[in-house]
C-alpha cells in the first residue's frame, strides 16, 4: 500500500491492574511475533525498569534510538516521535500510555505523541495501568493513598481497537516481587508493605477487571445496534426497577438491590416514567430522595418520558439490554384489572425474553389509589369508534326487535342517544356523527311508523327524529370537545411535569455538558447527542456518535453559532418545548463557563498586578541593603589611604560574602516563584532516603549545629523528588533558625502513617495566631516567626508550591508548649507511573 494513502492506524492497548503484571513483557512479545511474521516492528520506547527478562525482549527488535531534552540542567530521554514518523514502520511499540514528556517535546503527553502516530498511519501498541485512567484517579488514591499525577482520558484507552487485560493475581505478583523481578532488592520490603499489599492489589484488579467488562459491555451494545437486534442477550444481569414515587418506591430499590447482589455483579437502574396521560406526577424532592437512594445502594437513576408506561419500561429494558424488570403489585382491584388492565399485566404479556418480577407491598393489600386511564383519541381508538358507530346502532336494532313488549319509541331513541355518547367517548366527534346518522336512519326504519319505511307518517314524529340527530351531533360535539381539551390538558402537566424533572435533575447535574446530554437521551429516547458547533465542529457528544448536524434526527439551536443534536428517531412538535428547554440550560451553562473563564483570567490578572506591586515595593529596598553592603565594603578594601589590618580586611570581605549570599537567595526565591506562578515547575517523583536529604539540605545553612535530626525507621524512605524537598526543608529550617534565638534548637521529626509520611520543622518560639496561619504561606509576606527585615517573603511561600508540586501538602500547625511547626505530608512510596 502506498504510504501516502495510509489511514489511521490500529490502537492495541495492554491494561493491568498494577506496575509488575507484565505488560511490557506482553507488548513485546506481540512485536516479535508480528514480526516474524514479516511485518515492519520498531520499538519507539521501552522502559524496562531493569528488569532482565523484559530487556532480553528487546533482542531481535528494532529500536529507534531516543532522543536527549534538556531542561532545568538536566538532561532527560524521550521518545523520538519525529524520527519514527519519518521512519513509517507499520507497527510501533511505545511503553506507558500515560507518561508526561519533559517540557520542549512535541507534545505534552505520551498519549499525544500516540495520537499523531497513528494520524501518520502508524499502528501502535502500547501499556497503561488502570490507575493511570483518570476517571478512577479518587478511587485508586482512596485504595493505594497515593495520587497519580500521569494521567490519561478514559476516550483514548477507550477508543482503542483492541484492549487486552493483562491479568496477575495478587498472590503470583508479590511473588514476583519477593524475587526480586519489578524492583530492586532494596526497595522491595517498602514496596510489599505499602502498594503491593495484597488488599491494594485486589482491590486494584476488581477495578480493572470491571472497567474492561463495561468496555466489553459498550462493544456488543455497538454490535446489537449495528444488526438491529432487538432480543436481550443475557451476558451479565441487568434489572430494570420502576418506580411511581409512591410510598412502596423504596421497597422496590432495596429489592432490586438485594437481587443485583444476588447476582454476582449484576447492574441494576430505577426507572420512573413522566407519563403523557395524566397520571399524578413524582414530586421533585421526592424525585430527588429516590435518585440519591439508588446511587447510594449501587444503582443508577433514570427518566423517561412516554404516553404508555408499560411500552417506555418495555422500551427502556431493551434499549439496556436488562435481563429483569422489577414493578410493584398493582393498588387497584381485581375487577378493575380484568376490565382494564394494569402496567403489570402489559407488561408481562409484552416482556417476551425478560423476566418480570411483581413485588408485593404494603400499598398493595390496601387496594389505594384506584387510577382511571383518560380517553386517549388515537389512531386506534377512532377505528374502534367507527365499528362501534357502524355495528353498534344494527346490534342494538337486534336487541330492541326481539323485545318489543318492553319499550316504546321514547326509550329506543333515548337507547340510541347512549350508543351515539358512547361513541363519542371511544372514538371522537367524527365516528360519532356518524352513529348519529346511521341511528337515525335505523331508527326512522325500524321503529318509526310506517315500520319499514323510510317515510314519517307524524310530523312530530319528524320533528322528534331531526332533534335525535341534531342533538346527537351536539352532544358527541360536547363530549369530543371534553376529551380532546382533557387530553391537552394531561400532555400540558406531564410537559410541565418533565420539565420540572428536568430543572431539577440538570440543578444537580451542575455545569456538567455531558450530564445535560445523557438526561436529554434518556427523556426523549435518543440514542445519541451532541453541541455541535459552525462547520459541524463537535463539541461535546454522548451516547451514539454524530459527526455532522445534516445527520440528526431533531435539532435545536443553542446560540448563533452551536445546536444540540440528537439522533435516534424523529420528535413530535409538541416535544420540540422540551427540547428548547434544554437548548436554553445549554445556552447557560455555556455562559456560565464563559463567565468562570473571564473571572479567572481576571483573578489572574488582578494576582499578577498585585504581585509585581508588592514585588517591586518590597525588592525595592532588599536589593538596596546588600548592594549597599557590598558597595560599602569593596569601597573600603579599594581606599588606598587606610591601611587596613588582616582582622579589617576579613570582616570586610564576610560582609561581601553574607551579602552576596543574601542577593542570591532572594533571586533564587524570586525565580522559583515566578516558575510556580507559570506553572514551569515539573516534579520527578522518586524514592529517596530521608535523613541523607534533610543533612544534606542543612549542612550550609548558618546555625546548622542547632538542628536535630530524628528518622523513624517506617519512613527512611519518601516518594519525593529529591531536588525540591531539600529546597523546601532548607528554606523552612533557615526560617526556623532565623527566628529562634541561640541557643534555642530546632527539630526536624518524620513519621509514617499508612501511605504517607510527615516531615516536622519544629521551633520553639512564641508561633503565629490561628488566623495568620494561612497568610504565612502568601507571597511577600512577614508574620509571626518569620523576623522582619529580612528577606521578601518568598520563602514559605516557594517552600508550599514546591511541595505541591510533588503532591504533597505543607501546613502549619501550634508547637505544644509555645513555638511553630511546618508539616510536609508526603506519599511514603512511589508507584510505578510516578517514577522518573
Amino acid at each position: 500500500m502506498d504510504s501516502e494513502a495510509r489511514q489511521r492506524g490500529i490502537l492495541r492497548v495492554y491494561l493491568g491492574a498494577s506496575p509488575g503484571v507484565g505488560k511490557t513483557f506482553a507488548m513485546l512479545d506481540e512485536g516479535r511475533r508480528r514480526a516474524t511474521r514479516g511485518t515492519d516492528v520498531v520499538v519507539g520506547f521501552v522502559e524496562t525498569h531493569g528488569r532482565v527478562h523484559t530487556a532480553e525482549q528487546l533482542d531481535d527488535l528494532e529500536v529507534v534510538p531516543r532522543r536527549r531534552v534538556d531542561y532545568s540542567g538536566t538532561s532527560y530521554e524521550e521518545m523520538d516521535l519525529p524520527a519514527i514518523i519519518v521512519r513509517r514502520p507499520e507497527v510501533a511499540l511505545v511503553d506507558e500510555l500515560a507518561h508526561t514528556n519533559v517540557p520542549g517535546t512535541e507534545n505534552e503527553k505520551r498519549w499525544q505523541d500516540i495520537e499523531a502516530l497513528l494520524d501518520a498511519g502508524i499502528c501502535v501498541i502500547t501499556t497503561v495501568n488502570i490507575q493511570h485512567l483518570e476517571s478512577l484517579n479518587d478511587v485508586v488514591e482512596s485504595i493505594t493513598g497515593v495520587r497519580q499525577r500521569e494521567t490519561v482520558p478514559d476516550k483514548i484507552v477507550r477508543q482503542a481497537d483492541a484492549i487486552e487485560l493483562v491479568d496477575m493475581s495478587p498472590q503470583a505478583l508479590r511473588r514476583r516481587m519477593a524475587h526480586g523481578n519489578i524492583y530492586a532488592a532494596d526497595k522491595v520490603d517498602a514496596a510489599m508493605s505499602q502498594f503491593f499489599r495484597e488488599g491494594n492489589l485486589t482491590a486494584l484488579r476488581e477495578l480493572a477487571l470491571l472497567w474492561l467488562a463495561d468496555r466489553v459491555d459498550e462493544g456488543m451494545d455497538r454490535y446489537r445496534d449495528q444488526h438491529q437486534i432487538d432480543s436481550t442477550w443475557a451476558a451479565r444481569e441487568r434489572l430494570v426497577v420502576a418506580v411511581t414515587g409512591g410510598p412502596e418506591s423504596e421497597v422496590l430499590l432495596r429489592r432490586a438491590a438485594r437481587i443485583a447482589s444476588r447476582s454476582g455483579g449484576g447492574t441494576w437502574m430505577a426507572l420512573y416514567v413522566t407519563r403523557g396521560d395524566g397520571l399524578v406526577q413524582m414530586d421533585p424532592v421526592r424525585l430527588h430522595k429516590l435518585h440519591v437512594m439508588t446511587e447510594d445502594m449501587g444503582g443508577t437513576f433514570h427518566t423517561v418520558v412516554g404516553d404508555d408506561a408499560a411500552t417506555a419500561i418495555l422500551d427502556f429494558a431493551r434499549a439496556e439490554n436488562a435481563t429483569q424488570v422489577i414493578i410493584g403489585a398493582s393498588r387497584r382491584s381485581r375487577v378493575s384489572t380484568l376490565v382494564n388492565p394494569g402496567i403489570g399485566e402489559i407488561v408481562i404479556a409484552e416482556s417476551g425474553d425478560i423476566d418480570v418480577h411483581i413485588v408485593t407491598h404494603d400499598e398493595a393489600r390496601r387496594k389505594k389509589g384506584n387510577v382511571r386511564a383518560a380517553p386517549n383519541l388515537g389512531q386506534r381508538r377512532r377505528l374502534l369508534g367507527y365499528a362501534l358507530g357502524v355495528l353498534g346502532p344494527f346490534a342494538l336494532t337486534a336487541t330492541l326487535l326481539a323485545t318489543p313488549d318492553f319499550h316504546g319509541l321514547p326509550t329506543e331513541a333515548m337507547l340510541f342517544m347512549a350508543l351515539v355518547v358512547a361513541t363519542a367517548l371511544t372514538g371522537g366527534l367524527r365516528p360519532a356523527i356518524v352513529t348519529s346518522f346511521v341511528s337515525g336512519f335505523t331508527l326512522n326504519y325500524f321503529f318509526t311508523p310506517p315500520l319499514r319505511s323510510i317515510t314519517i307518517a307524524s310530523p312530530e314524529n319528524a320533528f322528534a327524529l331531526g332533534l335525535f340527530v341534531v342533538v346527537a351531533i351536539a352532544v358527541s360535539s360536547v363530549v369530543d370537545l371534553a376529551a380532546r381539551r382533557t387530553a391537552q390538558a394531561e400532555r400540558a402537566t406531564a410537559e410541565a411535569d418533565a420539565l420540572t424533572v428536568l430543572s431539577h435533575s440538570l440543578l444537580h447535574a451542575g455545569d456538567d455538558f455531558p450530564a445535560l446530554l445523557a438526561s436529554a437521551c434518556e427523556l426523549f429516547g435518543m440514542r445519541g447527542a451532541a453541541i455541535i458547533g459552525a462547520g459541524d465542529e463537535i463539541r461535546t457528544a454522548y451516547g451514539a456518535p454524530i459527526t455532522a448536524l445534516a445527520e440528526a434526527d431533531a435539532s435545536v439551536a443553542i446560540d448563533d453559532d452551536s445546536w444540540l443534536a440528537l439522533v435516534g428517531r424523529s420528535l413530535p412538535a409538541a416535544d420540540q418545548r422540551l427540547l428548547k428547554a434544554y437548548a436554553a440550560h445549554a445556552s447557560v451553562i455555556g455562559e456560565r463557563r464563559r463567565a468562570a473563564t473571564a473571572n479567572d483570567e481576571r483573578r489572574v490578572l488582578e494576582e499578577a498586578d498585585r504581585t509585581r506591586t508588592a514585588l517591586l515595593a518590597a525588592v525595592s529596598h532588599d536589593l538596596r541593603s546588600p548592594l549597599a553592603a557590598v558597595k560599602a565594603a569593596v569601597s573600603s578594601l579599594r581606599n588606598n589611604d587606610i591601611d587596613w589590618s588582616p582582622e579589617d580586611e576579613q570582616a570586610l570581605l564576610a560582609t561581601v560574602e553574607e551579602s552576596a549570599d543574601r542577593l542570591d537567595d532572594l533571586v533564587a526565591n524570586l525565580l522559583d516563584m515566578s516558575r510556580l506562578q507559570m506553572g514551569a515547575v515539573k516534579a520527578h517523583v522518586d524514592e529517596v532516603e530521608v535523613e541523607g536529604l534533610v543533612r544534606g539540605a542543612i549542612a550550609s545553612l548558618p546555625g546548622h549545629e542547632r538542628v536535630g535530626v530524628t528518622v523513624e525507621p517506617d519512613a527512611a524512605l519518601i516518594a519525593a523528588d529529591g531536588g525540591l524537598l531539600e529546597r523546601v526543608i532548607a528554606n523552612l529550617v533557615s526560617n526556623a533558625l532565623s527566628y529562634a534565638p541561640e541557643p534555642a534548637h530546632v527539630g526536624i521529626a518524620t513519621s509514617a502513617s499508612a501511605s504517607r509520611v510527615s516531615i516536622r520543622v519544629v521551633d520553639s518560639g512564641p508561633g503565629v495566631a490561628d488566623t495568620e496561619k494561612q497568610s504565612l504561606f502568601e507571597p511577600f509576606q512577614r508574620l509571626g516567626d518569620v523576623p522582619r527585615g529580612e528577606g521578601v517573603g518568598l520563602g514559605l511561600a516557594v517552600a508550599r508550591g514546591l511541595t505541591e508540586a510533588m503532591g504533597g501538602t505543607l501546613t502549619a500547625e501550634d508547637t505544644p508548649g509555645g513555638g511553630l511547626t511546618f508539616v510536609i505530608d508526603l506519599p511514603l512510596h512511589a508507584s510505578d507511573g510516578d517514577s522518573a
